[in-house]
């Protein structure tokens, strides 16, 4: 049998009738394909896909589905192929993207980045994701891909993914009870994601991350007498262990200041919280102003409680503090507002250590991190470069953002 040469004159319009011959083609190219190593060999085999990518793009709909379906139980697929289907509608890939079709993780995260939507939320629902393909998904900025990869529980995500998740977070609430629930966040993430975070979630961080630092307490023990011998002259010993020590109210401010103790000080504000009071509020605490004054405009009031137990204060000075800054106490039927019964419950909760460990990570990283270049960084939004900062840093772009004017 003679094949006439391909012209412009002798092409003839497809119809049902003459698309017999395409469909069996196709078919059978799609059969070799899946022919097992012992039958076809890889030269052969690529050969093969190439002749049936060339076909299945001027193929319908229909019959790229079909070779989709055909393939997707194949574990060595021709690449070529593989991510002209990937990329297809959706469902042409659909199958190919189901949660048992072997997928490398370069394959999907060129199906992450050349196809669509519903694509990327199909991936985000496989039941076993790598890091570098949840990057990508978070990357494309979907929320309900990023919600469906955050309640995947078989998607491992990086220490850059969770940061970048946490910054969402600020925009996109949704993320919050989800990140929650994710292994892979750490009090470095925790503590941040508390300042935009609802009651509820804000006591379910403090339950689950406000941890005691008594380990690390008996470990660097003996470091301290050195320290002290060396008369605290290193910078980066003497401030971790300023976050590891017992002792949480500055001994030293108390000699400087007008106020016999951090106890007289608080009472004093009743009258009135201004900006003098808040500084030698935060000086006698341990804490920097930045610190205290995020403490102190917090919407909520859960920071008051931590602050005052931190620094062994009684429960009657969260109340105090509560009228310096001039908060509701009662609502019209003479009952507690819930704001102040929340701080009061956290109050009670929290045991003394681990309201230091909040307090002193808070103060290490919004303050303490807090260089010149840091601030201007926070200021122009500056975050293309993370991976030049500390954790503690990250910490303090993702929570001072929004006091820096971002």
């Amino acid at each position: 049998m003679t094949i006439p040469v391909d012209s412009a004159a002798n092409i003839t319009p497809l119809t049902p009738q003459l698309g017999r011959a395409r469909l069996a083609l196709i078919k059978r190219l799609a059969d070799v394909v899946c022919l097992p190593s012992s039958r076809v060999n890889g030269f052969e085999r690529a050969m093969t896909a190439d002749l049936l990518v060339e076909m299945l793009r001027e193929a319908s709909p229909s019959d790229r589905a079909r070779v989709s379906r055909r393939l997707a139980n194949l574990v060595e697929m021709p690449k070529r192929l593989l991510r002209l289907l990937l990329r297809d509608d959706i469902e042409v890939a659909r199958p190919l993207l189901a949660e048992d079709t072997l997928l490398s993780e370069a394959d999907l995260i060129d199906c992450v980045r050349q196809a669509g939507p519903e694509h990327r939320l199909l991936i985000a629902r496989r039941r076993e994701l790598g890091e570098l393909v949840c990057e990508a998904l978070i990357e494309a900025g979907e929320e309900s891909v990023v919600l469906a990869l955050l309640r995947n529980t078989g998607a491992l995500l990086s220490g850059d993914a969770v940061d970048a998740l946490v910054a969402a977070s600020q925009k996109v609430a949704d993320f919050i009870p989800a990140l929650l629930k994710r292994v892979e966040l750490r009090p470095a993430h925790a503590y941040v994601l508390f300042w935009w975070s609802e009651p509820d979630q804000r006591r379910a961080i403090l339950q689950r991350f406000a941890v005691s630092r008594e380990v690390l307490q008996e470990a660097a023990g003996d470091v301290f007498p050195l320290c002290a011998e060396e008369n605290w002259q290193d910078p980066l010993v003497r401030k971790a262990l300023q976050f590891i020590e017992r002792r949480q109210r500055n001994r030293a401010a108390i000699a400087r200041s007008p106020y016999a103790s951090l106890d007289e000080a608080i009472g004093d504000a009743q009258s009135g919280m201004n900006k003098d009071a808040a500084r030698e509020i935060a000086f006698l605490a341990g804490v920097k102003p930045t610190t205290a004054a995020k403490i102190f405009t917090d919407p909520y009031g859960e920071p008051i409680a931590i602050l005052c137990k931190a620094t062994g204060l009684p429960r009657s000075a969260v109340l105090a503090l509560w009228r310096a800054l001039r908060r509701i106490e009662t609502d019209s039927t003479g009952a507690m507002t819930p704001a102040l019964e929340r701080t009061l419950f956290i109050f009670d909760m929290m045991a003394v250590d681990r309201a230091q460990t909040v307090l002193r990570y808070w103060n290490w990283s919004l303050s303490s991190a807090l260089t010149p270049a840091l601030v201007r960084a926070i200021r122009e939004g500056d975050d293309s470069n993370l991976d030049e900062y500390s954790q503690p840093q990250r910490a303090a772009m993702l929570a001072l953002a929004r006091d820096f004017g971002r």
